[in-house]
């Protein structure tokens, strides 16, 4: 078998000096040409089909890309929501610990209201309380004051008509 590199030529200058002959003569000559022109063809049929695999895997890789960018924006919403839960879970849960400490609050300042007014009250009662005794003491004073003057001048009027009648006499 000769060079595949030379096979061409050879057919050439075959077909060159053939091209007297007759048209079957010529036929006959041309179709082993034809079988060494063939493993070409299937040479290039190859090519081809690499190719076209390589097209094809291309838009495989491209498909997967996308596919995979495709995921991590899945992905990235997903984490995207889970902290908007967590923010909003967040929120309500600060309001409600507001809630709760405003409750207490109101509830303290009831108790702290209570308890003031109860002291005002006992306050109140027990000044009452002295002020009475103080008048009720202020009371028995003026009238052992009272008395004390009657007494007094009981003594000086008895004294003056001893007295007078110690010079009328």
């Amino acid at each position: 078998m000769t060079e595949p590199r030379n096979q061409p030529e050879k057919v050439v200058k075959e077909t060159a000096e053939q091209a007297e002959k007759p048209v079957e003569e010529v036929q006959e000559q041309v179709e082993p040409a034809r079988e060494a022109v063939s493993p070409l063809a299937e040479v290039l049929g190859q090519a081809e089909q690499a190719y076209a695999a390589y097209t094809e895997a291309q838009r495989q890789v491209a498909s997967s890309y996308k596919e995979n960018e495709d995921q991590v924006a899945k992905a990235y919403k997903r984490a995207e929501q889970q902290a908007k839960n967590n923010c909003d879970e967040a929120i309500r849960q600060s309001l409600k610990a507001r809630g709760e400490a405003i409750t207490q609050a109101a509830k303290a300042r009831a108790g702290a209201m209570a308890q003031s007014e109860e002291a005002y009250q006992k306050a109140k009662e027990q000044a009452e309380r002295i002020c009475e005794a103080s008048i009720e003491e202020d009371r028995k004073r003026g009238e052992e004051d009272l008395a004390q003057a009657w007494q007094a001048r009981d003594e000086d009027l008895e004294q003056v008509w001893n007295i007078y009648t110690k010079l009328s006499k």
